[in-house]
């Protein structure tokens, strides 16, 4: 990155915090900062939450988070519980006053969002939504985590199995793992391999695999990104992730296949630099066969 983008990141940001009025005690004219009535607005005024979710989404601390919600709690809006099957995890809802008071702080929300509109024109307005979803999105991508984890991991797990029934969905033959030529996750388990794990607020959004055999190229499995956050640039974060991680392996080829129903990932490969090649393997649910030869600057031999 250059110094002059993180420039306009920190001029961006002073706007829309000037004008979104986060700087005032009183948020929207109400009676609370803008942290009491952020966390008001993210509770909900349906059901009952995991304290710890709530934290995750925002992104904050969990000390701070206390003290939002003793304030919310101490002025009747929430109600903090201990988890009914486990004590030891908060809950919180939000009261009949606290649901009063999230539906007046939606229409003063919606009343800002207007006066932010209303001065421009049709054709400025397009352009200010359009920049914002484009915002949205990119700030979106810019909080997922990715790290390494076991394959039997329960945020592992839950993304291969997400990731089987989606294919069983997709492919004109069904899925099955066990049939597949990778039934055995340990082989995505160090010194054999290495799995990652996407996670956006704390919650599992994707997957990628990468075999590591000794004396033979590497191969990419289980690439899956979950439908409600596919565009943010993922899969294409995972793939690049894997190949710096061959990269530090030493691996100078790296291969994989896919299905012909996921047209997605082939044209991710294609534009990721892989070659189309003659089959190489005799894996069952596989139509394209793919390779890619790490360049010689990016390979170092590991310590």
């Amino acid at each position: 990155m250059t110094m002059e983008q993180v420039e306009q990141v920190r001029r961006f940001n002073r706007t829309v915090a000037e004008r979104v009025g986060v700087l005032h005690d009183h948020y929207l004219g109400g009676a609370r900062p803008y942290g009491q009535a952020r966390l008001l607005w993210q509770i909900g005024d349906e059901g009952t939450h995991d304290v710890r979710g709530v934290r995750a989404r925002l992104g904050l601390d969990s000390g701070y988070v206390s003290r939002l919600l003793r304030a919310l709690e101490r002025d009747g809006l929430v109600a903090v519980e201990p988890h009914p099957q486990d004590r030891r995890v908060r809950t919180v809802r939000l009261t009949e006053a606290g649901r009063a008071e999230r539906a007046l702080l939606d229409d003063r929300s919606d009343a800002l969002a207007a006066s932010l509109l209303d001065p421009l024109d049709a054709r400025q307005r397009d352009r200010l939504t359009a920049a914002m979803a484009e915002v949205e999105r990119l700030l979106t991508a810019s909080v997922v985590t990715v790290e390494v984890l076991d394959p039997d991991h329960p945020d592992a797990a839950l993304c291969l199995r997400a990731y089987a029934a989606e294919l069983q969905e997709l492919f004109d033959t069904g899925f099955d793992p066990a049939n597949s030529l990778l039934p055995d996750p340990g082989e995505l388990r160090a010194p054999r391999g290495l799995f990652l794990v996407a996670r956006l607020h704390g919650d599992p959004v994707g997957c990628a695999g990468l075999k590591l055999p000794t004396g033979a190229p590497a191969e990419i499995k289980r690439l899956w990104v979950s439908p409600g956050n596919r565009g943010l640039g993922l899969a294409r974060r995972l793939l690049t992730e894997l190949e710096e991680r061959a990269a530090r392996h030493g691996i100078e080829l790296l291969r994989l296949d896919t299905n012909k129903a996921l047209e997605a990932a082939t044209r991710l490969y294609r534009s990721s630099g892989y070659t189309e090649v003659p089959a190489f393997n005799d894996e069952p649910y596989a139509d394209h066969w793919f390779e890619k030869r790490l360049t010689q600057g990016n390979r170092t031999r590991p310590q």
